[in-house]
Parts: structure tokens; sequence; C-alpha cells
């Protein structure tokens, strides 16, 4: 069963009451290790909870002053809970606070990225084994290639999806490190043992060497994990809006009724949704730049990175998640025009099966370019004249003679292109079944 979190969830993880709450939590957490070595009288942190009511609008404005958001947050708790408020940050620095908070924030907004992007996983599974009969023109370069199935298509990206989730696991891992050492991680006025504790009360782990702050190669390993799972949205986008093309017309995202496509044009129907999400995933990655630039910090800290993470990590989570969701809505939704995929298998009149007709040749002894050549022949005057690729193949003496007609037309067989469809699908898709289950149908 897979947890699904909602969109306010993900807003509301990176507002000033959430922000303010979880620098409470780690503070109480550090209190209440130190009450267990006997540094702080014990009760204090559950004092200092019960006291305390965190009002933003007061810190910020506190902040205006202090022009400091740690000590204007210690200073609004110090009005509410006096002396008590004493035995909080001891021998701690901001950044303590900070970054073992924002580990915290990471793992949530992870964690309910993680659920969305099994959902999308199991939709496109569960396409793929709706799918796994059609047979679709594949194409290389934008041109027709060999028939495969449409059900391939939602395989591969079900099978991407789920190598997503591994990195975002990873990531997830990554990004569960805090840090309660002091101003230069030397822990010279508190004691490891203190942030161990305190640590394993939040969730977390302690930064292996840390200075001032988390080092940011785990931030960059985690929207670089991001910028992954944003590039196979927008693969999965640029599919649709191929396939939504008027000259294609197979596969359509879902169009409500009365939505419009063009201010101008009463006839559009525009791929909006994958434009959207192409768009977004741009935005994404590079979030995963600044990211990288922020691993490298002056000595044992400057501030560099802190301005664009405010920026980059509701930002990226955010739009991740919108861009996931928004694709399980298409994937679900989407409308399959069987009629108009049959007719672009036959739009090139068979020259899609080149490659078996060349396969039949080189049995037959033929050198490989000579029989390339004479295949080639047929393939390019196919069309002139009326005549089709199989005509020109059946007229053509190097190729009838080495395989006589029965042969020639054995080539065309779209059965053959796709025999082994049920057993990549299968592969791709049991696994995804195992590990996050099946949506029921509406």
């Amino acid at each position: 069963m897979i947890n699904r979190y909602s969109t306010k969830e993900m807003m509301g993880l990176w507002s000033d009451e959430t922000r303010f709450q979880k620098w409470l939590e780690v503070e109480l957490a550090v209190c209440r290790a130190m009450e267990l070595s006997s540094i702080v009288p014990v009760g204090t942190a559950e004092k200092i909870r019960k006291n305390t009511i965190l009002n933003p609008d007061r810190i910020l404005e506190i902040e205006n002053i202090t022009r400091h958001d740690v000590i204007a947050f210690l200073s609004h708790i110090e009005e509410q809970c006096g002396d008590d408020s004493r035995w909080l940050h001891l021998g701690m620095t901001s950044s303590d606070v900070l970054d073992t908070s924002f580990a915290m924030l990471l793992r949530q907004g992870f964690e309910m990225v993680i659920s969305d992007v099994k959902a999308l996983c199991v939709s496109c599974a569960q396409k793929a084994e709706e799918h796994a009969s059609v047979a679709i023109t594949g194409r290389s370069h934008g041109i027709h290639a060999e028939p495969t199935s449409l059900g391939n298509t939602f395989a591969l990206w079900a099978a991407e999806l789920d190598r997503d989730i591994l990195r975002l696991e990873r990531a997830l891992e990554s990004i569960s490190y805090g840090k309660i050492a002091g101003a230069v991680g030397n822990y010279a006025n508190i004691d490891p043992e203190i942030e161990s504790v305190a640590l394993s009360m939040l969730g977390l782990k302690p930064e292996t060497v840390a200075t001032q702050v988390v080092q940011r190669d785990r931030h960059a390993e985690a929207f670089g994990a991001l910028a992954i799972t944003a590039a196979t949205c927008e693969k999965i986008a640029i599919t649709f809006r191929h396939w939504q093309r008027t000259e294609v017309s197979e596969v359509f995202e879902p169009f409500g009724k009365g939505q419009k496509g063009s201010s101008a044009m009463p006839h559009k129907r525009n791929p909006i949704l994958s434009e959207n999400v192409c768009g977004l995933a741009r935005t994404v990655r590079g979030y995963a730049s600044m990211a990288l630039e922020n691993v490298a910090l002056w000595h044992e800290r400057d501030i560099s990175h802190s301005s664009n993470e405010r920026i980059i990590a509701p930002d990226a989570l955010s739009l991740t998640q919108f861009m996931v969701r928004r694709l399980d809505f298409i994937v679900s939704g989407c409308v399959v025009n069987h009629e108009r995929i049959k007719e672009n298998l036959q739009r090139t009149g068979g020259l899609i099966y080149s490659e078996a007709v060349l396969i039949e040749l080189v049995k037959t002894g033929m050198l490989r370019q000579k029989a390339y050549e004479a295949i080639q022949r047929c393939a390019m005057s196919a069309g002139s004249g009326g005549k089709s690729f199989l005509d020109l193949l059946l007229e053509d003496e190097t190729v009838s003679t080495a395989l006589g007609e029965e042969n020639i037309r054995r080539c065309f067989d779209l059965a053959h292109h796709i025999r082994h469809t049920k057993m990549i699908i299968t592969r791709a898709i049991e696994p995804v079944f195992q590990k996050y289950g099946r949506k029921q149908n509406d």
C-alpha cells in the first residue's frame, strides 16, 4: 500500500510555522539529552515545551531588530519561558539548529515525493500490462523503425521510475544526518554523546566529520536524484507530446469537458499538460546545479549556500511532486487511438520490415553488404510509381532469386516483432507490483 500525501502537506512543510516548530524540536531534543547527562535539570525540556506557543509573526518582528533568525527564535522562547530558556542552545551554534532541522524537513519532503513516484510507477506498469499486445511503430531519430509494443513504452517508464525511487531513497538516507557539534564542528563546548542521543530522538545520524555545517555533498546527491527524476518526467512528457502531434495522433492526454485548446483556433487539442512538465523539469535540473555549487564552502563555513537553499529545497521538492502527480493523471487517463496506430504501422508500405529481409538474405549465404544494397535499392524506390516495398522486393532479381516469394512475404510478419513483448514487460512490471502493489480500478 502506497502512502499518499496531499500537496497542502508539501506546501505546509516549508511554512514559517513548520520551520520554527522543527527548530524547537531540535532545541528540546538537545535539552533532553543534556537532562539525561545531568547537565540540565530534569523536566526542563518538558516545561519549555508546555510554555512555548510559537508565534512566527513575533519571531520575524524580533528578527527585524536582531538581523539574526535563530537569536530571534531563542528570544521569543525566552519571552515565554523566562529562566528555563537559559538551558537551550548550550554549546550550540545556529547551524546545529538550522542544518539538523533542514535534514528533518528534507526527509519529510522526500518521503512525499517518493510516495507519488511509486504511484506513477504503478500506473505505468498497469498501462504496460493493458497494452502489451498493441503493436505500434517504433521510431529512431524520429523516423519509422521496426514495430514494437505500446506496452513496452509504458514498461520502460515503469522500470526507469523504479530506478528513480531507488535513487530517491538513497538520497533520503544521505541527507538524514544532522550535527550538534558547535561552531566549527569539533565539539569544543558540547559532548559528542549529547549529539548522538539528541539526533537519535530526531531520527537522524551524526555527520561523520562536520564543520559548522553538515557537508553539502549530501544535499547535492539529493538534488541530483530529484533532477534525474525530473528528467524521467520530461522523457515521458515528450513522448506524449509526440504521440499527440497531428501527423501521429496515436495517444492523447486527457481532455476534459469544456476544456479549450486555443483562443484563436477552436479545433486545437494541445498537449499543455505534458508541455508544462517539460518546462518544470528544466527548472528542477537547474536547481541541481546550484546544489553542486554549494559543496565547496570556505574553510569551516560560509553562508553562500543558505540563501539559495531556501529557494531550491521547497521548489525542487514541490515541483517534482507536481510533475509526478500530473503525469500520473496523464498516464492513467490517456486515450489510445488504435485505428491511427494501425494506420501508422502501414504508412511506409512495409519498410519497417527491411531488417527481417536483410537477415533472411544473409542466411542464404549472401554477403551482408550485397544484401543491404539490394534492399536499400528497393526501399528508396518504394512509393514511386505506386509500387510498394513488397512489390519491389518481389521484382528485384537479387532478392527474389535468393528468397522466393513465400519467404519474402513471411518477413512481413508483425507478430514476429512483438513476440518477446510479454517477457520484456513482465520483467519490468512484476518487481513493481511486488514492491508497491496495484491500484484499484475506479
